[in-house]
This record gives structure tokens, sequence and C-alpha cells, in this order.
């Protein structure tokens, strides 16, 4: 039995459950949107690497960087901050040249720069963690219901406006208020999943939980 959408932005899988409708009927797409997308985390190298994979994703649907996430962390040695930072030229090169990822020489390049400015920002701030989260929006700012409509509607939000200009100064590239916001949406700083998607409580739960790095 297929997925069949029922209510605006959301769908009923096989197992009876509704979820946001953007995972499709893609099981691997499915597994990240109940178990990754909007959970919380303060770990640098996660962060950091999905910062990367958002800006490589402009332009692309997140499946097809999704699919390729192997290969990106395999090239990019799981997107540590270190390793990254001290990769050269001779690295671009070798990483321009696998097809396995997507082969665009400014945004590799931009994974290294952005390396090298994480590491500026750790040693500054405590963490790379402690200066996102930093930007984390204010309740204000959120609605009081998260409605397909919303989301539609707020590609960016005030927040990752806020959080890109910043993160432009500490010398990041390719960090635009859109590819912010869906690193936000994606890293728990909101929490995007459509009331009566089944997921959602859980990701709220953890943002609950969750201690904010400081």
């Amino acid at each position: 039995m297929s997925e069949t959408a029922t209510i605006d932005g959301l769908t009923r899988g096989e197992d009876g459950r509704m979820r946001c409708a953007w995972h499709g009927t893609d099981t691997e797409y499915r597994r990240y949107h109940d178990e990754e997308w909007g959970r919380p985390s303060a770990d640098d190298d996660r962060l950091f690497e999905k910062l990367c994979l958002e800006g490589f994703q402009a332009g692309l649907s997140w499946l097809t960087i999704l699919r390729k996430r192997p290969a990106f962390r395999e090239v990019f040695q799981g997107f540590g901050i270190d390793a990254v930072a001290a990769m050269g030229e001779a690295d671009i090169e070798r990483i321009v040249q696998d097809p396995r990822i997507v082969r665009h020489r400014g945004k590799i390049v931009s994974a290294v720069n952005n390396a090298r400015r994480a590491a500026v920002v750790r040693a500054d701030h405590g963490s790379l963690a402690a200066f996102l989260w930093a930007h984390e929006p204010p309740a204000k700012e959120r609605p009081e219901t998260v409605s397909a409509e919303f989301v539609r509607a707020n590609p960016v939000s005030p927040a990752s406006t806020r959080l890109s200009k910043a993160l432009k100064t500490a010398g990041f590239t390719f960090v635009g208020p859109t590819t912010v916001y869906a690193f936000m949406q994606s890293m728990g700083f909101v929490n995007d999943h459509l009331e009566g998607c089944c997921v959602r409580e859980a990701c709220e739960a953890e943002r609950r939980a969750f201690v904010r790095p400081r």
C-alpha cells in the first residue's frame, strides 16, 4: 500500500502513522525524517557537517544529498572540523574529481574555509555549538501552530537572518538565510514538524530536555 497525503502537508504511512509529507515514499528519507530531522545536537562536528551539507544542497533536493552523504563523509574525513581545516589544494582537487559527491568547486572550497572559520569560532566561544545555539529563536518569533502554510510561507526567519549575518561576519560562506533556516530546522533549533506529525512531540521532548551549550 502506498502512502497517501490525507491532510495538508501530512501523509499517512503504511504503518498508519501521520508524518510530514515532504519525505515522500522513500524509506531512507522517512528514516531521516523520523530519526534525525529536528533533533537538537551540541556536537560541533555534526553541526559543522550539516551546515556544509545544507550548502551543498542549495539548488538540489535534500534526498540527493542524503543519498550521497556516506561519500561526503568519506571524502571530508567525517567532517571533523580540524581534519577539514587542514585540507589543502591537493585535497580539494581530489574531492572535485570524485563523482560520488556534488562536484561544485566553490562549495568544496567553502567547506574547507568554513572549517577554518569554525575552528576560530570554537576557540573564541568555547565551541561552535555555543556560537550557533546563541541564535536559537525566542518563543515570540515562533508560531503557536506549525502548519504547512506557515512552513511554506517562511523559507527564512528573523533568527536565520541573524545567524546568517553572524556567520558571514565570522568569514563563513554559502550560509545565506534560506540555507541557515534549513540547517536550523534539521538540527532542532526549531521544531517544524507539522502539528499532527507523529514525530513532532518526540522532537519537542528532546528540545525541552536539551541542555543548550554556553
